[in-house]
């Protein structure tokens, strides 16, 4: 059995936080993970906008589950196990679209879109004790923040808003951007990273690795006459508390929800001092500013991530296996957005943030090249995150928020209940 608390070093006196490497190879700590965070905690599914109408679904594998994410007649939305309560086939095979019900292809089983057993085939084969009800679509707990929907498998689980916390204000500032509301845009970006997911979720919140990574990005935008001096270390980096974890730094480029850049011509500074002029006055000018001028890159325990930088993305990726794990992306915006905000918004997506825009393809390299540099994991044992732990005030280009994903990592894993031990080197 593997004592994960031997995995993490966190000295604080001395300044030295380390991880064992075997975190990101051991199948035992894999299957692990998989009971322990994606079993107990709370994971992403959808946003309530990719559901508008009665009878629209989606389906999708979340935590390893297949999933039918729909909306019934009443308008309520379901989070539904897409797996038929008689024989375990999928009920659902389309990846989208609207129905009344669900029929099993296999005995003609039939659900309603919330989940309810409405037809069994031969019926009275079952005899008259057979009940219906017990035989529902299983829906686990489910709840939504500002229109963020979760599931999570543990029926005793705390709620969703006491399990976001602090983040919760970071997803304000998300939800608030627009008075008409936000929606998840059509299309969906699905690619997969031969490397172990909490390299992508570590990477997310690295303001460390742009400079240097990104470097053909920056070079593009100065080619383009736009200073971007300041970057990522006129930032801050943050631990919020149940291994939610926050990088946000003042943006150096333009942002489409209210901060004009000259790129975009003179033409568009007026559209864009009008939404912030909106902002100032139903938000007030301190959240506004935030929402305008900062970039944020939000990780919420344990595989979403939101970047809200030059767009605007919800990320998770799906652990298959430790050395593999398949992403799923989509671009986010405010609902009746003007036809030219949206282009240009859909334009800095996929330049930056898209499966072949000039940030994704570095991340994945990087991240699978880490995974293949694992191999020497008997002769190197340790990861170090440590930058910047000295400091009082750590900066976006510091590893404090990756300490925090850790920590709570350690607790999650361990079973406990009480703050992570604390390990000194020996």
């Amino acid at each position: 059995m593997v004592d994960v608390k031997q995995l993490v070093i966190d000295n604080q006196q001395e300044n030295k936080f380390k991880v064992h490497r075997s975190t990101f190879v051991d199948p035992e700590i894999f299957k692990m993970e998989k009971e322990n965070i994606f079993s107990k905690c709370w994971i992403y599914v959808g946003h309530e906008s990719e559901i508008p109408n009665a009878g629209d679904f989606v389906t999708r594998k979340v935590a390893g589950r297949a999933l039918i994410f729909s909306r019934d007649a009443k308008g309520q939305y379901h989070v539904l196990l897409n797996t038929c309560t008689h024989r375990g086939a999928l009920v659902c095979r389309e990846e989208k679209g609207n129905a009344k019900t669900f029929v099993c292809c296999y005995h003609a089983w039939s659900f309603k879109n919330d989940g309810e057993l409405i037809g069994v085939p031969h019926r009275d084969a079952y005899g008259e004790n057979f009940d219906r009800s017990e035989f529902n679509l299983h829906e686990p707990k489910t709840e939504s923040y500002k229109g963020f929907v979760f599931v999570n498998f543990n029926p005793q689980a705390e709620s969703l808003e006491e399990y976001l916390g602090a983040a919760k204000e970071y997803l304000d500032l998300v939800a608030d951007q627009s008075p008409s509301g936000m929606e998840v845009i059509g299309g969906t970006h699905k690619y997969s990273i031969r490397a172990n997911w909490k390299l992508l979720g570590e990477n997310s919140i690295d303001g460390y690795h742009a400079a240097h990574n990104h470097k053909t990005y920056f070079t593009f935008l100065k080619d383009l006459d736009l200073d971007v001096s300041a970057g990522l270390t006129d930032g801050v980096g943050k631990s919020l508390g149940n291994g939610h974890t926050l990088m946000q730094y003042n943006a150096p480029w333009g942002r489409p929800v209210a901060k004009w850049t000259p790129i975009w011509g003179e033409e568009a500074k007026s559209e864009i001092e009008e939404i912030r002029k909106e902002l100032e006055e139903r938000c007030g000018p301190e959240k506004a500013k935030k929402m305008a001028e900062s970039n944020r890159n939000l990780w919420i325990f344990p595989n979403l991530v939101i970047n809200d930088i030059m767009s605007l993305t919800i990320r998770t990726f799906d652990p298959i296996a430790p050395d593999y794990m398949e992403v799923t992306a989509w671009a986010m915006g405010p609902k009746g957005e003007a036809e030219n905000l949206r282009a240009r918004r859909l334009d800095y997506f996929l330049t930056f943030l898209g499966p072949a825009g000039f940030a994704t393809p570095d991340d994945v390299e990087s991240l699978e090249v880490c995974q293949l540099g694992f191999s020497t994991m008997k002769e190197v044992q340790w990861q170090d995150i440590s930058r910047g732990m000295h400091r009082e005030q750590p900066l976006s280009t510091d590893e404090l928020q990756m300490r925090g994903f850790w920590r709570q990592w350690v607790k999650v894993m361990a079973g406990q209940e009480e703050d992570a031990r604390v390990l000194i080197n020996q």
